[in-house]
């Protein structure tokens, strides 16, 4: 029960106090005149001004609260290197047992992970909102137990009793990141780019290791990597040259070093996406044609692809007495094509070409080097391929995936996609739009497609048969030769969809995904192995041509492994999903498909500097009086220190009973009555004037 005296005055303070100068001054004015009362004078002025201001007791029964310490537990990424993990864990149980051997005092334990999306360790926004939700008359103090790398230095709260730090980790600490500057978004194929990076030493660096040059391993796509040393502590341009189109994922890697710290901020990864400058498609129709426009459509259609277009308008066996001094046609310059810059073309389509000694048989034979050594060609075959005078005739048919038999089928046939060709990129879904005769489209069923009207007859076809023509014989046939590629469609019809023919069909789209294949395209690769990060969650995906179940291995960025089993979601398409636990460097296999993926930066912000310190927390803690223990030190004991006074010491922290209560009950009571203080004003003023009279 504590007591204390309160006031309610009849009359506002100011009143009340100028009423007591008056009084003061006139019981002044009484000393100066010599009255022997004015004592008594003075103190019926108090009883008067007593009665006036109505004091009172006020009594209130108290209920004391336990003092709260907060307890901050890092348990971000880099408080998993090394030991650290278990020094927190033994420094956590140590305070915990040390607040519970204080009297009246609790604990409130808090941990903080990483923070969402690479924003690193939030412990002083942790500690503010365990702050906010406890009183802060109760709060004794604060201890964090972390390696000083904290990320949100400036959301740090005004603490009301002492913060004090654990630090993990150890004065020996050294270690080595790789730092990516700058890193272009896309790169043109072919082009030189440049990547900007710096490798820095941090902490303790042993004298023989300190600012000597390392090993940087640079590999893409998971390819051979090549090893070159580099500087320590300069920026240096990295230069890059791009062979493919799609994303292009860049590994770089530094050597790790005895006794560093951790690698994992030795890895980065950039995805650069690969663009081509300009496509330069070379096409050779042999005739004039009702689908040779077709082919120059799709062709033109595209800004980014440049045309070369070689039509042979007049065969030198065409006898029609027309004087050549009066033909306008211009000599196409073959020679400077087929041999001087036939490796500059991406794509070269023969368009129902023969043999007619326009071009001579070494051009033809260096079409075909040219595939091996990793070009493209597309042959759309008419009747012409059937004839004596076939392409197949000619060194380039040594790399045609079929043999023509000579026959020519001709006849209305329904075009249709192969088993094969329901996995392949280049037409799978193309039959999404199937309908069943007298049915309604998007059914399983016939494809809503309109008819060709020929075929020339193939066999020994080897390779992928994608399409199938009449009586299911080979229609359109892909294959790969050396590093080339290699297209063959048995048919000069294709242009009837185009037109719309009996409703047409997706000519545009087939053709422009197999020339795409031919251009060596990542997003038409019939076996690939790809990753797409959201959040945490990773969903990969392997394309394949091949039948079989599917499984993929993850290695995570700690080098542990996870076998996961894959689902087919579509023909040719196997999915399965990776719940990530940490972001960095994640490692893909299957079967010969390798994949490197990174969710999140290769090198979290939690690995950016992973030496513990107190440099960053020095600005939060000095001003509470509290101050860093080092754990390889020793497990420090609490006290209990008053207010202001330093809460640190050698092997101590510090916390400050605040002694809290919770009023249960107050009790008002007026001392006196005020008729009983007017009482003893008059007995007060009657006695001064008996004392002061005459008699």
């Amino acid at each position: 029960m504590i007591g204390q005296v309160v006031f309610d005055p009849l009359l506002p303070w100011p009143v009340l106090w100028a009423g007591a100068a008056l009084a003061a001054a006139l019981i002044l004015l009484g000393i100066w005149r010599g009255l022997s009362g004015w004592w008594l004078r003075a103190l019926a002025a108090i009883a008067v001004l007593a009665a006036i201001a109505q004091p009172s007791l006020q009594s209130e029964e108290r209920r004391p609260l336990s003092d709260i310490v907060l307890l901050i537990v890092d348990e971000s990424a880099s408080q998993k290197i090394g030991d650290r993990a278990d020094q927190t864990a033994k420094a956590v149980a140590g305070i915990e047992a040390a607040v519970a051997a204080l009297p009246n005092t609790e604990l409130r334990k808090i941990t903080v992970a990483d923070g969402i999306d690479d924003t690193g360790t939030l412990v002083l926004t942790a500690l503010s909102q365990a702050l906010a939700e406890e009183p802060r008359a109760r709060v004794a103090g604060a201890v964090l137990v972390t390696d000083g790398q904290v990320h949100d230095l400036d959301l740090g709260p005004d603490m009301p009793a002492p913060l004090n730090v654990l630090l993990t980790g150890y004065k020996r600490d050294w270690d080595r990141r790789l730092l990516i500057k700058t890193a272009p978004a896309f790169g043109i194929i072919g082009e030189t780019l440049s990547l900007r990076l710096r490798v820095d030493e941090q902490g303790q660096v042993p004298a023989g290791v300190a600012g000597q040059p390392v090993q940087l391993s640079i590999s893409v796509d998971g390819g051979e990597a090549q090893v070159f040393p580099i500087p320590v502590g300069q920026d240096m341009d990295l230069p890059l040259t791009l062979s493919h189109g799609g994303q292009n994922v860049v590994q770089l890697s530094l050597d790790v070093g005895e006794g560093e710290l951790t690698d994992r901020n030795n890895a980065a990864v950039v995805q650069i996406n690969g663009v081509r400058d300009r496509l330069r498609v070379l096409l050779v129709s042999g005739e004039p044609y009702a689908g040779e426009r077709t082919w120059r459509n799709l062709l033109k259609s595209d800004s980014a692809v440049d045309l070369v277009h070689f039509t042979i308008l007049r065969p030198p066996d065409k006898q029609d007495g027309v004087p050549v001094s009066e033909l306008s046609l211009i000599a196409f310059p073959t020679r400077e094509l087929f041999v001087e810059k036939i490796n500059e073309f991406d794509l070269i389509i023969f368009d129902r070409y023969k043999l007619r000694g326009i071009l001579p048989s070494a051009y033809l034979d260096n079409i075909r080097d040219y595939v091996v050594g990793g070009g493209a060609v597309l042959v759309a075959a008419g009747p012409d391929f059937a004839s004596a005078e076939s392409l197949y005739h000619s060194g380039l048919g040594d790399v045609l995936p079929a043999r023509p038999t000579a026959r020519v089928i001709e006849g209305a046939f329904l075009p249709h996609v192969s088993a094969v060709g329901q996995r392949h990129p280049v037409t799978e879904g193309l039959e999404a739009g199937f309908a069943p005769e007298g049915g309604e489209a998007g059914t399983p069923g016939k494809p809503a497609w309109g008819r060709w009207l020929r075929a020339i007859d193939l066999a020994e076809a080897r390779g992928q048969v994608v399409m199938d023509g009449p009586e299911g014989r080979p229609l359109l046939i892909l294959n790969r030769e050396g590093e080339g590629r290699v297209a063959l469609m048995a048919s000069d019809q294709a242009w009837l969809w185009g037109r719309g023919f009996e409703g047409g069909g997706p000519q545009l789209e087939l053709l422009r995904r197999l020339a795409h294949w031919l251009m060596k395209e990542p997003e038409l690769e019939e076996e690939a192995l790809t990753a797409t990060a959201e959040g945490q969650s990773l969903t990969i995906t392997r394309r394949t041509i091949a039948e079989g179940a599917h499984e993929v291995t993850v290695t995570a960025p700690d080098g542990t492994e996870t076998v996961l089993p894959m689902t087919e979601v579509a023909p040719g398409r196997f999915e399965a999903v990776y719940q990530a636990p940490d972001i960095g460097l994640y490692r893909l296999k299957n079967g010969d498909q390798e994949r490197v993926t990174a969710l999140g930066p290769a090198a979290p912000k939690e690995f950016e500097e992973a030496i513990a310190t107190e440099d960053r927390l020095s600005p939060a803690v000095k001003p509470t009086q509290g101050g860093f223990i080092r754990l390889e030190d020793g497990q420090p004991s609490v006290r209990e220190v008053r207010e202001g006074r330093p809460a640190t010491g050698r092997g101590w922290i510090g916390i400050t009973p605040r002694d809290a209560y919770q009023t249960l009950d107050v009790r008002i009571a007026p001392l006196l009555p005020a008729w009983a203080f007017l009482l003893l004003a008059a007995l007060f003023s009657l006695a001064a004037w008996l004392k002061e009279g005459r008699r």
